[in-house]
């Protein structure tokens, strides 16, 4: 198909603002690292939420969120609800603690936290493997999807695709900062939430579709609908529901949804104003995310069905489709084909701004890391701010090509989200423990990421005869294993890097008596940390509670199961009352 001239011009009027705020904002960012990495530090928290909102929507999640639903149902999106449970742990516990510390990113952190040479190492390392290595396999998985986009929708080959959106990606990244991602985010997240529902309406009453009744009653469609497995078999509901909530959540390390809070949503947190911010970001984000985004993607992956119920009825619409871009996942892509022109335009452009604005987030966060933990902490520690700052706009480019050609290879994006999902696998309770647990050290962290990437690659290369659940279970078990038990077979962090840590961050719980009591016997009385954990993780219960209302009354109402909505309705209200006069209590004290 070809697209009319309405539909390019909407996608133009798109890139001449991106470019545009680029040029306006980049004359700031290039004053100092700190502006151009985090903004001065100053950012609110609804245009922070927003930004983390914008970047999770890369455009690779609507075709991923169509992979699952038609391979796995609705039910399906538990592979990534289940992060809810990592969300909310980083809004009530971890935003204040990561605002609080004043690092310029989460790899600093190490060196804060751990002492010694080993400290050093780690950070050294995983500003390596996180700027370049796992931060181009994210933009890899991304480029992928708008390789599939381009193909199918824009009549484009992949690699021209990538070459006009990543061209205008990197130029306003490169000249803005952080500060352009986050102004360009917040166009860009109105445009995709106007242009995923009106797609959705318009696609429901086609007549091949007939309407949102008619499709639910397909039988193509009527056993894909229920938002939980099947519990009659477990090969069923162990993979879909019991791993994603009972060991992935906490045990990947995936962009995002890092346990603990780490990468862009750390970055956000990082240019709040102050913590009261950092955690109102957070927590929008993660209302929008899993309560108000899903469900638009989810319709449209059910119509799917409808119009093309296999791989080989897509192939005869799209003969032209690379033969190793074809799965389930360009189905959502190929519906969007179905719509008219100016609303083509603007589904088009809104997916492209997906794109770009993951990108961008994620080529701003690589070179943070590259600069600010390897270029200026070991090659060039008296380089002046204009120099790192140039430094940060040679390594944009560089993740840049690298990210936007791996695009080109991948062929999946399942394939993507589980090769991610298992690199980290195991490694995930680390991040969560080493805020209340002292005895956490760096050996511990390079233990088990050393242990992870061995596990995914024997499990990738090696032994590929299990299912993907199969491999991150035991992949987490492992990894987990070897972690715990060098953490007690090597020596502890310096004890005057823990004291300092424990006063400057502030951690709650008893996992830091150790370190009170001994600097008590030396004399030196640490300034006791006010412990909220209680109240914070009882608000995490509650946060995960009223957001999955949210989600599933939504689900019950397109249903038509009014009783079940109301209940859920009720849910959320009850608990968006308690954690609003909660986070009041919090704030106060």
């Amino acid at each position: 198909m070809e697209l009319s001239t309405l539909d390019w011009s909407i996608v133009a009027i798109y890139f001449l603002f991106v470019l545009i705020t680029g040029l306006v904002v980049s004359r700031r960012a290039s004053d100092s690292v700190s502006d151009f990495f985090l903004s001065g530090r100053n950012m609110p928290w609804w245009l922070l939420g927003v930004s983390m909102v914008a970047t999770t929507f890369s455009a690779d999640t609507p075709n991923l969120v169509a992979d699952l639903v038609r391979q796995n149902g609705v039910s399906g999106n538990w592979a990534w609800w289940a992060f809810l449970l990592t969300g909310m742990l980083t809004v009530f516990v971890f935003a204040k603690l990561w605002r609080r510390s004043m690092v310029m990113t989460d790899v600093e952190f190490y060196e804060l936290r751990y002492s010694g040479k080993a400290a050093a190492f780690l950070r050294g390392f995983r500003a390596l493997y996180l700027g370049l290595i796992f931060n181009v396999l994210v933009m890899g998985a991304v480029s992928l999807a708008a390789v599939k986009f381009g193909e199918i929708v824009l009549g484009l080959e992949g690699w021209m695709t990538l070459l006009i959106a990543g061209s205008i990606t990197l130029a306003y990244s490169t000249l803005g900062g952080l500060k352009a991602v986050i102004i360009t985010d917040f166009v860009q997240f109105i445009l995709a939430m106007i242009g995923s529902v009106w797609a959705c309406i318009y696609i429901l009453g086609l007549e091949e579709i007939g309407g949102l009744s008619n499709m639910l009653a397909h039988a193509n469609v009527v056993d894909k609908t229920s938002m939980l497995p099947s519990f009659d078999d477990p090969n069923v509901w162990v993979p879909v529901l019991l791993i994603p909530l009972a060991v992935q959540w906490w045990a990947s390390y995936y962009p995002g949804s890092e346990p603990g809070g780490g990468g862009y949503i750390a970055q956000r947190m990082f240019s709040a104003k102050d913590e009261k911010n950092a955690v109102g970001a957070t927590l929008l984000f993660n209302i929008a995310h899993y309560a108000l985004r899903p469900w638009p993607w989810i319709l449209i992956a059910l119509a799917s069905l409808v119009v093309f119920p296999d791989l080989d009825s897509i192939r005869s619409v799209f003969p032209n489709l690379s033969e190793d871009k074809v799965g389930h996942d360009v189905a959502y892509p190929a519906m969007l084909t179905m719509l008219p022109p100016g609303l083509l335009g603007l589904v088009a452009a809104s997916l492209i701004a997906a794109f770009m604005s993951t990108m961008s987030t994620q080529l701003n966060l690589g070179a943070s890391y590259l600069v600010n933990d390897l270029y200026r902490r070991f090659l060039k520690p008296e380089a002046s701010e204009k120099e790192l700052v140039r430094a940060g706009q040679l390594f944009t480019v560089v993740s840049a090509v690298l990210g936007l050609g791996l695009g080109l290879m991948l062929t999946s994006a399942g394939q993507a989200f589980d090769l991610l999902l298992l690199l980290g696998a195991g490694t995930g309770l680390i991040y969560i423990l080493r805020w209340f647990w002292w005895r956490i050290n760096a050996w511990t962290e390079i233990v088990a990421m050393i242990a992870s990437i061995f596990v995914a690659s024997y499990f990738t290369f090696v032994n590929e005869g299990l299912e993907s659940w199969e491999k991150i279970l035991y992949g987490a078990i492992i990894t987990t294993v070897v972690w715990v038990v060098s953490t007690y077979l090597t020596p502890p962090t310096n004890e005057d890097t823990l004291r300092n840590f424990y006063e400057k961050i502030g951690p709650g719980g008893s996992g830091w008596n150790s370190v009170i009591k001994s600097a008590s016997e030396d004399g030196i009385q640490l300034k006791k940390a006010d412990d909220h954990l209680g109240l914070e993780l009882l608000c995490v219960v509650i946060g995960i509670t009223t957001v999955f209302s949210a989600l599933f009354a939504t689900g019950a109402i397109i249903y038509s199961d009014m009783g079940q909505a109301l209940g859920f309705i009720i849910s959320t209200l009850i608990g968006s009352v308690i954690l609003f006069l909660a986070w009041g209590k919090m704030n106060k004290a």
